[in-house]
């Protein structure tokens, strides 16, 4: 159905630009792309842009955050110890749940968990032609609350040529990739048609931590001297055999690729602990530029969502699922299903007139889901009813904002810039898998405003701002009592840099001092349903500096490096931790520890080579400081810095009769390092002794991807 709609789009397309023949060649293109919401170069914030040729070459096939991993105060992760399938990153230290995500000007965190789920649209990297990543509060933008960064993804950019690209890769841990991208170019003046398909496969270094993921990409956009139309439907299917429950410390130094999930299976274990999730976005863009002054852009969006995780679960009681219990516990096979519906409209008013801009915008989003389970396989038991779901719950969440940005030159050097936001979110939840009789509604107004001041002379730029933002509880937080209901967290952000930008030269540096009021860290508190729960933290801050340089040293080098260094602290909180000695639990108080997953140092150098013409070779590095797993500090519960090398070799083939042929090799950590940059810990008293457990996520040592980029 879904390739039928898109084959009859591209047909209608076709057919009204054969009609459009004698319309004359005189049109002034706009992109359609929601730039309301992005960083200008004046604009007081800490940013990184990157182009669509530096994303091409960074771009083998690896999840987006992996493709943002060298840009200042990231550090990313990969369940499968790849970057293939489920990743994760963090920005000054920021989870993901912090950090606000759009794509073209649409908000793309999950609605409930807050989270990025990049394994959801795969190579979506291959149809980008810009990413824009802002740190801290930076600009108003829909969607999520923005805690330690924002990243912004634009697939809109109005291709004027045909092209037609071919990419092939093949690596390390049965690594594949295959991609084909489509450009029409400009038909009858009035058109163009972009398209992409996409195959990832791996079976990663953690065993069994395959991933199979696919995508198509279709856009078709229509242009005249003040309107612009387009439509994208994109989908991204993935499935993944689960790899998140971690390596436990035991296996760390004997048995890095093991993997616990599935073993609950006797002998062997079980073939298929999925994750299998299909996602599917429609969007509707209409840009009208009333005069030279002003226009107006209104997007349409719906983003379908639907899949399950599946598990063998060893010695159940089928009472446990409301069904009739065996005289002994049984085997069983489970499916936790998500089945949403996210769709809005999102929209703005731009007015820009010599020195003064005026941006009016805003959005509104519904998030429908549904969350059920089924028991599909039980040993020995008689047969489950083939509907029959244990628990089936749902949640409806409303998100209303409204901004106005204001950005006033007032001399040849001076600017100000201006943007408050407000924001409106309901969310009601209609019971949780463990705790169906909890009901959970929460209302919410957030005021967001900023306040900037920016200096140019030349190729210098000074600035500053302060910021706000406010940012809900996420589901799992409301997972308790209604006496115990976690608070709004906050956030002000105040940035302070320097940027010099010569033709050979740019460097630049940065100050952030951001304050939290009740930020969500986790305690290993229990709730009052037995859960793990998060707890509000009164007094939490970050403080770094940011520092950049690029420098063309000569035709054949290229160096550039960025590093932070920052201070990240919890003032007072209180640890739990179970006691199996007497049941309940223990607390322990702290009151200044480093936070959690928070390195103090986080630097990257690249260095471009140019040996010989058509040749390149790209060779760069990250090295990222000591990282705790919780917030007490504690030596035993943490992750050891790391360095890793990557290096690149690249060379075009000349040709006369096609645009293109490249060829690469890449080693990906070249030096074989063995690092974790990523885990989780929790304690617990027994026979008088605090054991700790730690699980860590590894990474691959040195590997291998290759492959030929043909473009026609």
């Amino acid at each position: 159905m879904k390739r039928w709609i898109t084959s009859l789009a591209m047909l209608f397309v076709q057919l009204y630009a054969t009609a459009q023949e004698n319309i004359t060649d005189s049109l002034s293109l706009q992109t359609v792309e929601v730039s309301t919401i992005k960083a200008t170069e004046k604009n007081p914030f800490a940013k990184t842009n990157l182009s669509k040729a530096d994303i091409k070459r960074i771009n083998i096939g690896q999840d987006l955050p992996f493709i943002i991993n060298h840009t200042p105060s990231v550090v990313v992760h990969s369940d499968a110890g790849t970057g293939i399938g489920y990743t994760g990153l963090r920005i000054r230290g920021t989870d993901a749940t912090r950090i606000n995500v759009t794509l073209n000007g649409i908000p793309y965190n999950d609605a409930e968990s807050l989270g990025t789920f990049f394994v959801d649209m795969p190579d979506i990297a291959a149809s980008a032609s810009s990413i824009q990543i802002q740190r801290g509060v930076g600009t108003s933008a829909n969607g999520a609350g923005s805690f330690g960064g924002s990243i912004n993804i634009n697939t809109n950019e109005t291709v004027l040529q045909k092209n037609l690209e071919i990419t092939n890769n093949i690596g390390s841990y049965g690594t594949l990739r295959n991609t084909v991208l489509y450009n029409s170019g400009k038909l009858k003046k009035h058109f163009v048609v972009d398209a992409r398909i996409s195959n990832i496969v791996s079976d990663g270094y953690i065993d069994r931590a395959s991933a199979k993921l696919n995508s198509y990409y279709a856009s078709a956009a229509y242009f005249d001297e003040k309107n612009t139309l387009r439509f994208n439907i994109f989908t991204g299917n993935e499935k993944t055999y689960q790899a998140y429950y971690g390596l436990p410390s035991d296996s760390i130094k004997t048995n890095r690729t093991y993997n616990s999930a599935g073993t609950e299976q006797a002998n062997t274990p079980y073939n298929n602990q999925i994750d299998k999730y299909t996602q599917t976005h429609y969007q509707l863009f209409y840009t009208h530029r009333y005069n030279k002054y002003l226009k107006s852009n209104v997007t349409l969006f719906t983003t379908r969502g639907k899949g399950y995780y599946e598990q063998y679960k060893a010695s159940q009681s089928l009472g446990d699922y409301g069904l009739p219990a065996l005289s002994a516990n049984t085997d069983i096979v489970t499916q936790l299903w998500l089945d949403n519906y996210f769709y809005g409209s999102i929209f703005s008013l731009v007015y820009d007139k010599k020195q003064t801009q005026l941006i009016w915008g805003g959005g509104y989003n519904r998030y429908d889901g549904k969350h059920y389970g089924k028991i599909v396989w039980a040993k020995n038991a008689p047969i489950i009813p083939k509907q029959y779901k244990w628990y089936n719950t749902d949640a409806l969440k409303t998100d209303f904002s409204t901004y106005l940005k204001w950005t006033q030159t007032f001399s040849k050097y001076w600017q100000t810039f201006v943007d408050i936001q407000v924001r409106l979110v309901n969310y009601n939840i209609n019971g949780f898998r463990n705790n169906p009789q909890l009901l959970a509604n929460n209302s919410f107004v957030f005021i967001n405003p900023k306040l900037g001041l920016t200096y140019t002379n030349q190729s210098l730029k000074m600035y500053a701002s302060i910021g706000q933002a406010n940012k809900e509880p996420n589901r799992d937080d409301f997972e308790g009592s209604k006496a115990n209901k976690p608070v709004p967290e906050r956030l002000i952000d105040v940035e302070v840099g320097l940027e010099v930008k010569e033709k050979t030269l740019q460097y630049g540096v940065n100050f952030y001092y951001m304050v939290y009021k009740n930020q969500l860290i986790n305690t290993g508190k229990i709730n009052d349903v037995g859960a793990y729960t998060r707890t509000n933290i009164a007094n939490s801050y970050r403080a770094g500096l940011e520092v950049f340089v690029q420098q063309k040293v000569s035709e054949y080098l290229t160096i550039s490096g960025n590093a932070t260094l920052s201070e990240n602290k919890v003032k007072n909180f209180t640890e739990y931790y179970d006691d199996y000695d007497n049941g309940g639990q223990i607390a322990k108080q702290y009151t200044e520890t480093n936070l959690a997953y928070s390195p103090d140092i986080i630097a990257n150098f690249t260095a471009s080579i140019y040996p010989i013409k058509n040749a390149s070779i790209l060779l760069t590095s990250k090295y990222v400081g000591t990282q705790f797993l919780d917030n007490t500090n504690n030596p035993n519960r943490k992750l050891h810095a790391f360095y890793t090398q990557d290096a690149r070799l690249a060379y075009a083939i000349p040709c006369k009769k096609i645009k293109e042929i490249n060829l690469f090799v890449q080693a990906i950590n070249l030096f074989s390092r063995l690092y974790e940059p990523n885990g989780y810990t929790f304690s617990y008293l027994l026979n008088d002794a605090v054991r700790t457990e730690n699980y860590y996520f590894p990474m691959a040592p040195i590997n291998f991807m290759m492959g030929i980029n043909v473009r026609l």
